[in-house]
């Protein structure tokens, strides 16, 4: 598989030498997942961090009703994890499977965390990953209390372009946090308009 999507990526933040791109490369895995396929299963302890390749992951919630919730989807070039399980080792409260037939590089915790030891730019990226997704989560808490679903559409249409026209509407529903029935009426109703 190819990790030049990886690399250029961490290039965006930070510039390895030679030999911290040899080690950094010696520490991927690469797996392919069929469409469906779980690659994280609520309460498993997740042990991996991920780098989407190619097709696309979702992370999701399911509540008591067994209602899901979407968090994140990953297309290609996105991360993905439940994080709080993969730093301290609990059980998952997320599930990760795939959207559609996918490709990734991982990590495993040890190696990761050897990585960032060993490495001072690779800590430093994912320092600056990190920060970005902090903010990124609280826009998204502010616009979910604050937009109305015609308003958090847009939000995803601008933050998953790639995915408007390839993802179930059931997918987007769940997202921006509508039953499937009322996006196609709201969006059915907009064009209309």
């Amino acid at each position: 598989m190819d990790n030049s999507l990886l690399l250029a990526g961490i290039a965006k933040y930070v510039a390895l030498m030679p030999d911290e791109i040899d080690r950094v490369t010696d520490a991927m895995h690469f797996k392919k997942v069929r469409r469906k396929q779980f690659v994280l299963e609520q309460g498993e302890v997740s042990s991996r961090i991920l780098f989407v390749t190619a097709g696309c992951l979702r992370s999701y919630a399911v509540d008591a009703n067994g209602t899901e919730h979407v968090l994140q989807f990953a297309p290609a070039g996105w991360w993905i994890t439940d994080m709080l399980s993969f730093i301290n080792a609990k059980p998952a409260r997320l599930n990760i499977d795939a959207i559609e037939d996918s490709e990734y590089i991982y990590f495993n915790k040890p190696d990761f965390e050897e990585l960032n030891a060993a490495i001072p730019k690779f800590e430093r990226f994912n320092r600056l990953l990190g920060q970005n997704a902090i903010a990124s989560y609280q826009h998204r808490q502010v616009d979910n209390i604050t937009l109305n679903a015609m308003e958090r559409y847009s939000v995803f249409c601008k933050l998953y372009p790639s995915l408007i026209k390839t993802l179930p509407q059931k997918q987007v529903a769940s997202y921006i946090g509508v039953t499937p029935e009322f996006l196609s009426k709201m969006l059915n109703n907009t064009i209309i308009k």
